[in-house]
């Protein structure tokens, strides 16, 4: 007997009364309408705020951080906690810097150190925390602290030599219509939705949701939980590749802002920190939102003081909506 049957469950055609209930229990609709009425306000206080070079500006500084809150969600969907994300950022941004060649060949040499980095990183924490058990948050908390540490042997200043391929062609326009970073945004989601679709993806739902269940159901908890952390490993070293793109440079100390904004785009993309409800889409909408946010921020002429503030405010009524429409969702699912 197949233990991922319920693969099946999400293809399931809805019931004429569930549309709304689905709409309301999903986190991303609410992150759409944040960002619906951010653009609205900026497009008013701003006038070339829909512009191609705006747009792109905005989708390569919020790349970085989609990135990067893609991976973190993986982990958190399993009810866990990745705290390495910082260092991983750092490590690769100075990795890429250092040993990046020049050209489309040394751009794929640097997207490549950068993977097989976070790889490592990620396959380190899954290891000990699916098969050691040992408590994600102090464990990944340690990883980061070894990461920072080989971050400053590597280089210890800011420097390294980044590439004009990457500076410029990374962060430029597919055709001078579709921003690059657009592109990859749209190639991790697409790659989500295939995982989410495997016995895998229903695993890590499953084990999020509650483990002691899953494990009696067959799910290869362990496994599930090891290939959440590669990936996000992954998406990690992906993140530090795109942000030596967009600053064309290394900086010892470039994950830090990550290590707080990264669940904070989690949060405002509906992502539950209890596990088992969420997904990659959210998070990376939540990244654009918190970037968008500061742009806004800065064409009212707000001071960049009170970003923080203004962040943080957005993000608990995006938190605080979200739980209240998960309950009217499933009250009307007890009562259908």
């Amino acid at each position: 007997m197949n233990t991922f049957a319920s693969t099946s469950s999400l293809n399931a055609p809805l019931r004429p009364d569930a549309w709304y209930r689905r709409m309301l229990g999903d986190g991303t609709t609410i992150i759409v309408a944040i960002l619906a009425v951010l653009t609205v306000i900026f497009a008013a206080t701003q006038s070339d705020a829909l512009s191609a070079s705006v747009l792109t500006d905005i989708l390569n500084n919020s790349l970085p951080l989609a990135l990067a809150a893609a991976g973190g969600t993986l982990v958190v969907l399993t009810r866990g906690f990745d705290l390495s994300v910082a260092g991983v950022v750092s490590l690769t941004n100075v990795l890429v810097a250092v040993h990046g060649g020049d050209g489309p060949l040394g751009a794929l040499e640097g997207a490549a150190i950068a993977v097989a980095a976070g790889a490592l990183v990620g396959a380190i924490n899954g290891y000990l925390v699916a098969y050691w058990n040992l408590q994600s948050i102090a464990l990944t908390l340690a990883t980061m602290i070894v990461c920072s540490g080989v971050t400053l042997l590597i280089l210890d200043a800011p420097g390294g030599n980044v590439s004009d391929f990457m500076t410029y062609t990374m962060t430029d326009r597919l055709g001078k219509i579709v921003p690059v970073a657009l592109v990859v945004a749209v190639c991790v989601y697409l790659l989500w939705r295939a995982l989410r679709r495997t016995d895998w993806g229903v695993g890590l739902y499953a084990t999020g949701a509650d483990e002691t269940a899953a494990v009696l159901a067959g799910v290869p908890v362990r496994r599930v939980k090891l290939i959440a952390y590669i990936l996000a490993g992954v998406c990690y070293g992906l993140a530090g590749f795109m942000l030596t793109a967009l600053t064309s440079t290394g900086t010892p100390n470039a994950g830090e802002p990550y290590l707080l904004l990264v669940f904070a785009a989690i949060a405002l993309g509906g992502t539950s920190f209890a596990g088992g409800r969420g997904g990659v889409a959210g998070s990376m909408l939540g990244a654009l939102t918190l970037t968008l946010l500061q742009k806004v921020l800065f064409s009212t002429g707000v001071s960049s003081f009170y970003t923080g503030i203004f962040q943080g405010v957005v993000m608990i009524a995006a938190v605080v909506v979200a739980v209240f429409f998960a309950r009217v969702s499933t009250r009307g699912e007890v009562h259908a």
